[in-house]
């Protein structure tokens, strides 16, 4: 176990992570649904929210593993014929992410 800070979380800081991470995984969601649909501008938009929005979690909040998927968000645009894939499945990371918080 990784310990990243001396006294506990507060439950504040535990549900602005969870709303963070909700909010993510629907501009993820909503990135695989665009694509998915031929809405290719507007799955564009949503992937530009995703990416910043995965820049303003405090990763020191977050378990290792969501740290290394947040990390790997910038990398969903990289390859064209997979975003709706990799973002439908980072989504459910993210979901699933925060309700385990």
């Amino acid at each position: 176990m990784i310990i990243i800070k001396s006294e506990p979380f507060t439950k504040d800081e535990i549900e602005k992570l969870k709303e963070q991470l909700s909010s993510l995984a629907l501009d993820l969601r909503r990135v695989a649904l665009g694509y998915h649909r031929g809405s290719f501008a507007m799955a564009d938009r949503f992937l530009e929210e995703a990416q910043k929005r995965s820049k303003e979690i405090d990763i020191s909040l977050a378990k290792p593993y969501v740290a290394r998927l947040l990390a790997n968000v910038d990398k969903i645009s990289q390859k064209k014929e997979r975003i709706a894939d990799d973002a439908l499945l980072y989504s459910i990371l993210f979901q699933n992410a925060s309700l385990r918080l």
